[in-house]
């Protein structure tokens, strides 16, 4: 486990090569200043692990679990079965259903378990770490502030690509 101090979010794939993915996550967490933790487990290949890291989670401090995974993709599932925190999971692209698999695996929770689940890929792993984002932000100022701040710059940023525009 790839850890910082008292991590609020866990970042966790069910393989090493999501991590080309998962780091969208990881960078924007970074940029916010939120520590976080980076775990690799499998529902399906490591179940033990799984259960350990999913019960342990809460007592460690975390916040929220942020998990991807491809293929079956059920581990945000099976995660969000054995701990209280939030789980937002990021489906991956990972097979020849270009993760449209992974993404129905993921949404398609039984009442009882809830997974925020968001785009497949990178898109997806930029958006589960600005949910965590706003759901930390709830009882932190500082960081309601620097989320402000990033909405802000996101149109102002589309205002500059706007005037930079060459039309006609």
């Amino acid at each position: 486990m790839k850890e910082k101090k008292h991590p609020a979010v866990s970042v966790v794939m069910g393989s090493d090569s999501d991590l080309p993915v998962m780091e969208e996550a990881i960078n924007i967490l970074d940029d916010f200043g939120i520590p976080c933790e980076v775990f690799l487990t499998s529902a399906h290949r490591s179940p033990e692990r799984t259960a350990a890291f999913a019960t342990g989670a809460a007592a460690r401090g975390v916040k929220a679990v942020i998990v991807g995974a491809g293929a079956a993709a059920h581990l945000a599932g099976v995660i969000a079965s054995q701990t209280p925190l939030p789980v937002i999971g990021v489906p991956i692209d990972a097979t020849a259903l270009k993760g449209l698999d992974a993404l129905l695996a993921t949404v398609q929770m039984p009442g009882g378990i809830p997974v925020a689940t968001m785009a497949i890929g990178k898109p997806g792993a930029k958006n589960a770490a600005l949910f965590a984002v706003r759901l930390l932000a709830l009882n932190d100022k500082k960081l309601h502030e620097k989320l402000k701040v990033y909405i802000e710059q996101m149109a102002r940023d589309i205002e500059r690509k706007h005037e930079n525009l060459k039309l006609g």
